[in-house]
């Protein structure tokens, strides 16, 4: 997960450079097309080592494991690729991170709900300080008004998606290995935003486009994508929604540190007591065992 949360914190930086060439619609779009064919590639290799006695067969699947992975194709990678993609656009980075540092205590709640797990005082705590540390690493900076609105809800939107895309997976990787939930999930997903995204697509002007953005993207998408999302389910699986939520608030400390290396942005006290604060949040909640 701290791998993970690496490679997604370098990923904002990836993003911001590719897409001073590409369309955000068509960079997305092509971000989960590589994605759905690694992972599909993947499943076949799968496959193919089971019928040759390799390795286990996987379980089949039943109708209500189809129905559980299209609900999360659709939550977790279709509406929450245009939710997300869509937010970004209509409101500060600050404010996107802000919102999305909600992102623990959204997973917390909604796992005690469906029953998945027993919230501890520790794992409130830990929350709790997280989400302070969110808020001074990036809240004290936000723009929080009628203009950001739209914007704000959006991203919230995208949220409450990838909240509810990692609770609902938790029963099914009980039964399924990470790679095919996962694999399922991205291909029903990329189904879904194609519908979307055809039109810009096909009004893109591709030669415009540079090899190093053509590149970033390549990375972006085998990395933060294919690679992130199985490990992503494969901690859901060992650990939990809860504790594996909690690890995504490391994300704005390494963007920020990618950020001022690569692109100059300049880190400041107040980002650093905020870091200081959102690691030992994670440290309180990771170390809950009860």
């Amino acid at each position: 997960m701290l791998l993970v949360i690496l490679i997604w914190g370098a990923n904002f930086s990836v993003v911001k450079v590719a897409l001073r060439d590409f369309p955000e619609v068509s960079f997305n779009a092509l971000r989960l097309l590589l994605s759905s064919t690694v992972f599909l590639s993947a499943m076949a290799v799968l496959q193919a080592r089971s019928l040759a006695g390799r390795r286990p067969a996987e379980p089949p699947m039943t109708a209500r494991d189809w129905r559980v992975v299209i609900f999360l194709g659709v939550i977790g990678t279709g509406f929450y690729q245009l939710l997300f993609l869509a937010g970004i656009a209509r409101t500060s980075v600050a404010n996107g991170s802000l919102i999305f540092g909600c992102t623990p205590v959204a997973v917390a709640i909604l796992a005690s709900i469906a029953g998945h797990e027993r919230l501890t005082a520790r794992r409130w705590l830990g929350a709790a300080l997280s989400l302070v540390g969110i808020y001074t690493l990036v809240g004290l900076r936000a723009e929080l008004s009628s203009r950001t609105l739209l914007g704000d809800a959006l991203i919230f939107g995208a949220m409450l998606c990838w909240s509810v895309y990692s609770v609902t997976a938790q029963p099914l990787l009980k039964r399924h290995s990470p790679l095919i939930v996962t694999g399922l999930a991205m291909v029903t997903g990329t189904v879904l935003y194609l519908v979307v995204a055809v039109m810009p697509m096909l009004q893109t002007q591709w030669s415009q486009i540079s090899p190093l953005s053509w590149a970033l993207m390549v990375a972006s998408s085998l990395l933060a994508l294919s690679f992130s999302y199985i490990v992503w389910y494969t901690a859901v699986q060992k650990i939990g929604s809860t504790r594996t939520a909690v690890y995504s608030n490391l994300t704005p400390i390494v963007a920020m540190v990618v950020a001022a290396v690569w692109l100059g942005e300049q880190i400041t006290r107040t980002q650093l007591l905020g870091a200081t604060l959102i690691l030992g949040g994670i440290a309180l909640t990771r170390g809950s065992r009860d």
